[in-house]
């Protein structure tokens, strides 16, 4: 009887020796575990990081974009992809040579509404050679239109323009900007001569002497 008894302690002591040792191990694993997220609409459904992917327009590769991050949020309202590190994308022609660029900052695109919300330092250079440089630009795949309230500069070979409320198609080569100010060079034959002083005072005493 007296084995019995000493063979349960030794057991008992066994078991609760293990529970001081094991228990105090679980409860340290359980306080680096994180808290549950119930709902995922703050994570991205996709990252990608160092995009570089070339886009096809019937079957034939006319765009390439560049971005160092890249995240697709599908549980948002409105749903929206984002590029929070800057966005670049350049157009091929049928060389395969670059004819257009589009750059900026930071960009997000709303696939439901087809719409693109280009911030930061914008730059765009179209097909005509002109390059445009604005601080925010919309471009509504829907309507084919690109637009932006913000501050405007234009640059072309023939002409300088600045404003507001830009709005144009979707290869920039037709625009209207309001509230504008600009330069526009007048070629040779066109432009009105600049009287010399020397000869307006001659005629002036010739005139005075009939």
């Amino acid at each position: 009887m007296k084995r019995s008894i000493t063979h349960i302690s030794i057991i008992a002591a066994v078991i609760m020796t293990a529970a001081m040792i094991l228990f105090p191990a679980c409860n340290h694993e359980k306080e680096k575990t994180g808290p549950d997220i119930g709902v995922r609409d703050s994570l991205p459904i996709l990252k990608s990081i160092g995009v570089s992917t070339l886009i096809s327009d019937s079957g034939v590769i006319r765009y390439k974009m560049i971005a160092e991050e890249w995240f697709i949020y599908d549980k948002k309202s409105p749903q929206y992809w984002s590029f929070e590190k800057g966005l670049f994308i350049e157009r091929f022609n049928e060389s395969y040579q670059v004819d257009a660029f589009i750059s900026c900052d930071t960009a997000y695109y709303y696939n439901e509404q087809e719409l693109w919300e280009l911030r930061g330092r914008v730059f765009v250079k179209n097909l005509k050679k002109e390059t445009f440089r604005t601080s925010l630009l919309f471009w509504d795949q829907r309507a084919h239109r690109i637009y932006s309230p913000a501050f405007m500069s234009i640059d072309g070979d023939t002409r300088q323009l600045s404003g507001y409320n830009f709005s144009s198609n979707e290869q920039m080569t037709d625009y209207i900007i309001h509230s504008s100010a600009g330069l526009f060079p007048l070629s040779d034959h066109n432009a009105t001569p600049v009287p010399d002083p020397n000869i307006m005072a001659a005629q002036a005493d010739s005139t005075d002497q009939q």
